[in-house]
Formats: C-alpha cells, sequence, structure tokens
C-alpha cells in the first residue's frame, strides 16, 4: 500500500506540475517554425537586425546582461512552439513546483523529502521543452532532401531560382513551407538574397546555415551549375540527417537508464516516508537531513555528468552566427 500511495503522490504531483505549465507554456497556435523571429523590416540596406546586432542601422550598441538572458530564453521558447513570455512561463513551472513541494511535504511530514519532487517539477518541464525544441529543427532538417529535390525539379521546369523559392512556400515540405511563406515579400523589398538571409535567420540551424549559403552561391552564378549544386547538396544533407539519426539512436538507451537510475531512488524515499514509522523518524532526524542533502548532491551532480555524456555535440554556426544550444539537452 505504501507503493500505491506514492505512485499516487507522484502521479498527482506530476498533474499539477503539468496543467500548470500547459496553461503558461503551451504550445504557440501560429508559430511559423523553429527559430521564428519578427519579420525584418523593409530598408535599403537589407534586413535590419536587433538595435546592437551585426547589420543594424544605429550600430553596435551595449546591451544589458539581463535583456540578452531574456531574449536568449524567448528564441529558445520559440523555437520549442511556445507563444508565451518567458516571465509567463517561469511563472507557470514555479506554481507547479511550490504545489508539488506542498503536497509531497504535507504527505511524508519532511519538507527536505520534497524538494527532490519539487526539483523535478521544475526539471520536466524544462526537459519537455527541450526534446520539442529539437524534435522541431529535426523535422527541418529532414525536409531539407525533399525541398532541395523540389528546387531542381522546377529549376529543371524552366523557372528561376527565386520562383522555386517561392514555390516552397506553397508545396514545399511542411516544416519549410510556414518559413518560406513570407518569401515572396521579402524578395520584393530586399531582393532574393536579402530574403535568403531573412530565411537563414529565422531558421538559425547550422545545417540550414549552409544549405542557404549554397543557394546564394547558386543565386550568384545562375545558369546550369544551380542545378548541379543542388543536386550534390541533397546527397550531402541526406547523409548529415543519417549521422545524426545514427546518433540519436546509439545515445537512447543510456539517456533512459540515466534517468531511470536518477528517479527511482527518490521514488523510493518518498514511498518509505509516506507513513509513520522508523523510515520516516530517521529521515526527519538531523542524521536523515545528511543522509537526503548528500543524496541530493549526488544526484545532481550524476544528472550534470549523465548530461554531458549524453549530449550531442553541438555544431557551431559558422556563417549564421554562434549556436546557442546552451539549455534543452
Amino acid at each position: 500500500m505504501t507503493l500505491v500511495a506514492a505512485v499516487a503522490v507522484a502521479a498527482a504531483s506530476a498533474a499539477i506540475a503539468w496543467l500548470l505549465w500547459s496553461r503558461f507554456a503551451g504550445p504557440a497556435p501560429d508559430a511559423s517554425g523553429p527559430g521564428r523571429v519578427p519579420d525584418p523590416p523593409a530598408g535599403p540596406v537589407g534586413p535590419v537586425g536587433p538595435v546592437g546586432s551585426v547589420g543594424s542601422v544605429a550600430g553596435p550598441v551595449a546591451v544589458p546582461v539581463a535583456a540578452r538572458i531574456v531574449a536568449r530564453v524567448d528564441a529558445w521558447l520559440r523555437e520549442a512552439g511556445v507563444d508565451r513570455a518567458p516571465g509567463a512561463v517561469a511563472i507557470g513551472i514555479g506554481v507547479g513546483a511550490v504545489l508539488v513541494f506542498l503536497l509531497v511535504a504535507t504527505a511524508t511530514r519532511s519538507p527536505l523529502v520534497a524538494v527532490a519532487p519539487a526539483g523535478a517539477a521544475v526539471a520536466v518541464p524544462v526537459a519537455i521543452l527541450g526534446h520539442r525544441r529539437r524534435r522541431r529543427r529535426r523535422a527541418v532538417l529532414a525536409a531539407w532532401p525533399d525541398a532541395l529535390r523540389e528546387l531542381v525539379a522546377t529549376l529543371a521546369a524552366g523557372r528561376s531560382l527565386g520562383q522555386a523559392l517561392t514555390q516552397l512556400g506553397a508545396t514545399g515540405p511542411e516544416p519549410l513551407r510556414a518559413v518560406f511563406d513570407d518569401f515572396p515579400a521579402w524578395a520584393r523589398v530586399l531582393g532574393t538574397a536579402g530574403a535568403l538571409e531573412a530565411v537563414q535567420a529565422r531558421l538559425a540551424d547550422p545545417t540550414s546555415d549552409r544549405v542557404i549559403e549554397v543557394l546564394l552561391v547558386a543565386h550568384e552564378h545562375g545558369g546550369v551549375i544551380v542545378r548541379e549544386i543542388l543536386e550534390d547538396l541533397v546527397v550531402a544533407t541526406t547523409a548529415d540527417l543519417e549521422v545524426l539519426d545514427e546518433i540519436d539512436t546509439e545515445g537512447l538507451e543510456m539517456r533512459i537508464n540515466g534517468r531511470a537510475v536518477l528517479i527511482l531512488p527518490w521514488l523510493v524515499l518518498v514511498a518509505l516516508t509516506l507513513r509513520p514509522g522508523p523510515f520516516r523518524d530517521f529521515y526527519t532526524s538531523p542524521g536523515g537531513t545528511l543522509v537526503i542533502v548528500a543524496a541530493g548532491i549526488c544526484s545532481a551532480a550524476g544528472a550534470w555528468w549523465l548530461g554531458r555524456l549524453g549530449a550531442e555535440p553541438a555544431e557551431p554556426r559558422v556563417f549564421g552566427g554562434a549556436a546557442d544550444d546552451w539549455s534543452g539537452r
């Protein structure tokens, strides 16, 4: 019965955290794709970046550290498909963690035991958002080979590269269709090269950077070389996708085992302290408190180390800027 009660407490805690998190961090109803950014304003100098960024008319301006962090978190949330302000997401997750803490502390009569479930109520939503972000970015990567084949077919039909890119917004693969939907409007104002740079800023990942740079080269040279470049790019992008799938598959078992090893001991601890007895007496004593603190430190260190071992290597954005894979792994 104790184990059943522990599972019930864990399920109730997870339900509370999930309901609050989904309320404050639900998916964006109109997200246009990973890395969605506001449409670049029209101007004679091309896409204008944020104040202080490369390409800004105002030139380099010092940006407060807090503002940079909020901007990076906001971009990370949008890549995960969340159309909420970072503050709203933080409030939702924080309230869920507090409620989980109160629920477990009331059930076990030990506030210290409730710290780990409350921490899990924070870590689980962040992990889910990170998984969603990686899945959306992987979907974009998986869509590039089909999109490039469609470009080749459109060029073979006698259309220009600009027309072929415009067609992607209507008939291209779903993950890229929304991204290229604004391409015609951007191309009319910024030209084909400027519109491609705007698409590159919206996608914001290394593979898309390489594809866009090759498309820019193809646009500059034109002629028969465009089809040859695109056909070679299809082969290279497909090979990159196969390597990433192989890496992800090989690391799946290790990630599952690592998370189970971290979670199960704390579930057992909650089960042992749910009802009065020697276990609850011990873990509410100074000696038990020391054991819980030491276990928490070891669990945190183990989670960090497992995250380092199981993390996919972050490819730097050579063409589009530094990669922002600082979270969500």
